[in-house]
C-alpha cells in the first residue's frame, strides 16, 4: 500500500522508514533545530517534519520506541497516539520522561514508531439492553489471576483468558439509515420507539 508523505517545516529529516524487513513500525525522526533537554516528569511536543495522507479505513498509531523506554524512561505520553485518515498536519510526538535524569533529545533522533493499520467504522444503534454473555459486566481483573510457585517457574499467569465466542466479523461501514447487521428485535424496537 502506498501512502503519500510531504515534508513540512524548516528542519530536514529522513522520511519515516522501516529499519528491518519484518518491522511493523516506521521510525519517526525528531525535526529539531537543536537539542531538547527533557527533565524528569516533563513532557514535550516534538515535531517530525512530515505529514501523511492515509487512505480511508486506516489509521496511523504512534507508539514508543522500546530502547528509549527501557534505557531512559522516555515514552509517548498518549500512546498509542492516533493519526486519522483525514488529518493533513505535521505529525507531532508528545514525549514524556518517566526517568530520574534529564534526557537529551538530539536533532534527527528516532523518537517513535508509526504503525499503519485498518480500523473499523461502526454505526451505533441505541438499545435498552445488550445481548448477555457469560462475562457480563465483569472487568478489572474479574476473570482472576493465579500466582505460579517458584518451583513452577514463578510469575503471574492469567487464570482464564477472554472468550472469543461472542466476537463477530466486522462489516463495512453503513450509512445512517442502513439497518444491515441489526437484529430483527432491535429493528422492531427502533420502529416502535419512532411511533
Amino acid at each position: 500500500m502506498r501512502v503519500r508523505v510531504r515534508r513540512v517545516g524548516a528542519v530536514d529529516v529522513p522520511l519515516p522508514r522501516y529499519q528491518t524487513r519484518g518491522a511493523a513500525g516506521l521510525d519517526l525522526y525528531a525535526a529539531l533545530p537543536g537539542r531538547v533537554h527533557l527533565a524528569p516528569r516533563a513532557r514535550e511536543l516534538i515535531p517530525t517534519g512530515v505529514a501523511i495522507a492515509l487512505p480511508p479505513g486506516y489509521e496511523g498509531q504512534v507508539r514508543p520506541r522500546s530502547g528509549l523506554a527501557l534505557h531512559h524512561g522516555v515514552t509517548v505520553l498518549n500512546a498509542p497516539g492516533t493519526i486519522d485518515a483525514d488529518f493533513r498536519g505535521e505529525i507531532g510526538i508528545v514525549l514524556i520522561n518517566h526517568g530520574d535524569e534529564v534526557v537529551v533529545i538530539e536533532p534527527r533522533a528516532r523518537i517513535a514508531q508509526l504503525v499503519v493499520t485498518p480500523v473499523a467504522c461502526v454505526d451505533l444503534v441505541e438499545v435498552d439492553a445488550l445481548p448477555p454473555t457469560a462475562r457480563g459486566e465483569g472487568g478489572y481483573g474479574s476473570t482472576g489471576v493465579r500466582t505460579s510457585s517458584r518451583e513452577e517457574g514463578g510469575g503471574v499467569a492469567s487464570e482464564r483468558g477472554g472468550d472469543d465466542d461472542d466476537a463477530s466479523e466486522g462489516a463495512p461501514c453503513s450509512g445512517p439509515d442502513d439497518d444491515a447487521g441489526i437484529a430483527d428485535d432491535d429493528r422492531a424496537e427502533r420502529a416502535t420507539a419512532s411511533r
